[in-house]
């Protein structure tokens, strides 16, 4: 008696809660807010134009023990480490998003902002992959990490970096990267051409060292096995990588390694029911029938189908109507495990939706052991999933945090679990955060907007409560892979035809650089960049830039301390002192209403320079 009435209670719940999805949703908010997500996300110098102004920078010296500048990127949830595979998923997917839908991105005013969040990871990246056999992985660990619960502007734990070489292999990690900044060089190939080229290079780069010195990361960086182990090894970020430079290069080698490596990597073989940070055969495979549909897999087509069937086995097994189909909760969510199990909604979803799109471009249908299915299927049910996080369920609870008006209030989040060092300056120290901040029942008292969490469990119930890691922790790969499924569903429904080439529209605000800004400039002190000569050399393009420090005080400048990053040339005309610049040996002030040159030349956009501090007398 007790099992049926179990069984019951979730239909019951179905018939009450069904009728809200007639509602609707507003997928350009919820776009919206899911990009404001990793701006709460960002490491190291935070820009001008931050919009999550409760944060502040962090992890400024990281990387400076391995005398290498590893300021910036993200961090991955809740914690303050930044594990490098599952950031370079995050910006693959993210790129993945914009490439598909960036149109739609664009008519709802947000393709600067994503565009942005791509950037902010490519250019951690770069720093990150110093030499073409050398990539940095980790920065902190996640024993220490995980001991204290401290913003990350106060963290005092330890930020060793971690790396993998030639003698210790990482090859899913290198490969993920390398698809990152090869995704990401199609995003910046029209707004940003000497960016767009300078990823591509770090992609092939990585691609080669990722197949050359083949291993498992985690047996380099031991560190992250309790984190981020890479259960799947790493054929399935090799194939991934190729597909990625694939479409970045049009190069014949990339396809052919995808055909003539299909089967022992894996790629023809493997019949998926999730993809994620670890396992991206059903990405590979999608990719890949992506290809064939756009004639261009010439006389490896027949290996491609093979791809292209398993890409099948994967969205019938969501659907439902396959021969393995993956688990759902009553109310209706994909269901794969306790612990963030919206990481596989969100990635799942992404996929189904494009699929729809590569289908309907290609007048194809879906074919399942139950029969064929009609792209709009694929479609619907991602719109299902994606309703799901918005609100439609059981619980009637809004998965992405400040979305609705039921939605976590208890984040598993250090920074916005913890007020604002903007507000309350007072050092919060690694055990003393666990006593007053994560045992606190009351709501965040920072708005984590955008960010979704973990999620529900097999039967839809969800606890809202801070030490719930399991289902109360956000990520940033939860989010990457929505940001194309909201473009998609807040863009209407006409007018797509996905196997056209990608074109990324010019965003209608121009993209922001990021400048790091301990004291931005003041009404004291002004900075002026310009661009003064170009050339190409050896088939690159160098650019060399003039900056001009004027004094607008009516004091004279004793001191100035410059911050400059993104800086990959020589510069002429100031003093380095460790990380910082000041006056050149041949000025010792400023006087009032004068100014100091400094120029420098590098294969990039202009470097972000700042004032750390000044002063006048």
């Amino acid at each position: 008696m007790e099992k049926s009435t179990l069984a019951l209670c979730p239909l019951f719940l179905v018939l009450l809660w069904s009728p809200l999805a007639l509602g609707g949703h507003d997928y350009g908010q919820a776009l919206s807010k899911s990009i404001l997500f990793f701006e709460a996300q960002r490491s190291g110098y935070l820009p001008s134009t931050q919009r999550v102004t409760w944060r502040a920078n962090s992890g400024l010296s990281d990387g400076k023990a391995s005398g290498v500048d590893l300021v910036g990127g993200y961090y991955d949830a809740g914690d303050n480490v930044k594990f490098g595979l599952p950031m370079a998923f995050t910006v693959t997917m993210m790129s993945w998003s914009i490439l598909e839908y960036g149109k739609q991105m664009a008519a709802g005013g947000e393709l600067s902002h994503a565009i942005d969040a791509v950037k902010w990871g490519t250019d951690y990246f770069i720093k990150a992959h110093p030499e073409p056999h050398v990539l940095y992985g980790e920065v902190g660990d996640g024993n220490t990490d995980h001991y204290c619960w401290q913003r990350p502007e106060d963290m005092t734990t330890d930020r060793k970096a971690y790396r993998i070489d030639q003698s210790n292999p990482g090859s899913d990690l290198a490969g993920e990267t390398a698809a990152a900044m090869a995704a990401a060089s199609i995003v910046f190939r029209h707004s940003n051409a000497a960016y767009s080229g300078e990823l591509l290079r770090h992609a092939e780069q990585l691609f080669e060292f990722a197949d050359k010195y083949r291993g498992k990361y985690d047996g380099s960086i031991t560190v992250a096995q309790k984190y981020y182990r890479s259960i799947s090894g790493y054929n399935d970020e090799l194939l991934w990588a190729a597909a990625w430079l694939y479409q970045a290069t049009n190069n014949q080698y990339y396809l052919g390694y995808l055909a003539n490596n299909g089967d022992s990597l894996g790629g023809t073989g493997w019949g998926m029911t999730e993809f994620g940070w670890d396992v991206k055969y059903a990405g590979v495979q999608t990719l890949v029938a992506k290809f064939l549909m756009q004639g261009k897999a010439g006389h490896y087509a027949s290996v491609f189908e093979k791809y292209q069937q398993k890409a099948d086995y994967f969205m019938c097994s969501c659907l439902g109507k396959g021969s393995r189909n993956v688990q759902k909760t009553p109310g209706g969510l994909i269901f794969r495990q306790s612990w963030n199990n919206m990481q596989f909604v969100t990635s799942a979803s992404f996929l189904m939706t494009v699929y729809s799109d590569y289908l309907s471009s290609s007048g194809k249908s879906l074919q399942c052991s139950s029969g064929s299915v009609q792209p709009s299927e694929l479609l619907s049910f991602a719109k299902s999933q994606v309703d799901y996080i918005l609100g439609d369920n059981p619980r009637a609870t809004s998965y992405m945090v400040g979305y609705g008006n039921n939605y976590p209030r208890q984040v598993h989040h250090r920074a916005a679990s913890i007020v604002s060092i903007k507000e309350d300056s007072s050092f919060v120290t690694c055990r003393g955060g666990y006593a007053t901040w994560f045992s606190r029942k009351a709501s965040d008292p920072n708005l984590l907007a955008g960010a979704i969490v973990g999620g529900p469990d097999a039967y839809d119930n969800f606890a809202d409560q801070r030490d719930n890691y399991e289902q109360t922790e956000p990520a940033t790969y939860n989010n990457a892979p929505l940001l194309g499924t909201l473009a998609r569903l807040s863009g209407g429904h006409s007018g797509y035809n996905q196997l056209l080439p990608v074109v990324v529209p010019a965003p209608k605000a121009a993209v922001a650089k990021p400048s790091p800004a301990p004291v931005a400039a003041s009404n004291e002190l002004s900075i002026e960049q310009k661009q003064t000569a170009s050339w190409t050399a050896d088939g690159k393009t160098y650019y060399r830039y003039s900056t001009v420090v004027t004094n607008k005080s009516a004091k004279t400048l004793k001191y100035v301390n410059l911050s400059i990053s993104k800086l990959y040339g020589p510069l002429w005309g100031l003093t380095k002192s460790g990380d910082s610049y000041g006056f050149p040996s041949w000025i010792q002030s400023l006087p009032s209403g004068k100014s100091l040159e400094f120029v420098y030349i590098h294969a990039s956009p202009q470097a972000d320079i700042s004032i750390s501090s000044y002063t006048l007398a």
